[in-house]
């Protein structure tokens, strides 16, 4: 689950984008021109931004590009327009935006971006935080983690990886220690994983056989 901003000045693509967005378990905050964009982004930062591009008062990619200058640009942003051209969508891009969505925006394809602007959040926060408590090892390059349990009473579960990986093998290993971590905490009970990881359980089976995950092994580490 996430907490997802939807930034446009249509009411109809607000409150489409709501629905498809809470029917996948996401919380939506919603701001119709940047001003009210300004308001959540300040009152909570925003797990992900889907930011319109042509709005009546400040234009999607000013307000990018005013987060980037004052240090706020610290989540993914997703631009949409039904009318911008490529130069602009490269210009968003370059500022800082992770993807562009062109309207008429698809189920299919507005889920696969969220997803995978969320996963791309996801390492990129687990990278910085190896980064920060870990001392240097190897090359500059390479980098190791360790994910474990914070909790002391929590079954711990230690991975470690390296990080200088393509992008979507990097998630792949980050996503597999995470629900690891999340089975082996709740006994293999995909009940209680659902609910701790906000996903459905058909979406997590899914999921977990996507990336190999031993169902097997997470049952007999809870016994």
């Amino acid at each position: 689950m996430a907490n997802i901003l939807v930034v446009d000045d249509e009411l109809g693509i607000r409150d489409l984008l709501s629905e498809i967005l809470n029917d996948e378990g996401h919380n939506v905050e919603l701001a119709e021109n940047a001003a009210q964009a300004r308001d959540v982004r300040n009152r909570m930062r925003p797990d992900l931004v889907l930011l319109d591009i042509w709005m009546p008062d400040t234009d999607g990619v000013t307000l990018l590009k005013e987060w980037s200058t004052n240090g706020l640009l610290t989540m993914p942003v997703i631009m949409m327009s039904g009318h911008a051209t490529i130069d602009t969508a490269v210009d968003a891009i370059r500022i800082g935006a992770q993807a562009f969505l062109e309207k008429p925006i698809t189920l299919q394809k507005l889920l696969k971006t969220v997803e995978q602007g969320l996963a791309r959040e996801q390492v990129r926060q687990a990278a910085a935080a190896y980064q920060a408590s870990q001392a240097p090892q190897g090359s500059a390059a390479s980098t190791a983690g360790h994910l474990a349990a914070p909790q002391d009473n929590a079954l711990q579960v230690s991975q470690t990886f390296e990080l200088d990986l393509p992008l979507r093998d990097a998630r792949d290993a980050f996503e597999k220690a995470y629900f690891e971590f999340h089975l082996a905490n709740e006994g293999g009970s995909m009940t209680r994983v659902a609910d701790k990881t906000g996903l459905e359980r058909t979406h997590l089976y899914r999921k977990l056989k996507q990336l190999g995950v031993d169902l097997t092994k997470s049952k007999r580490a809870g016994n």
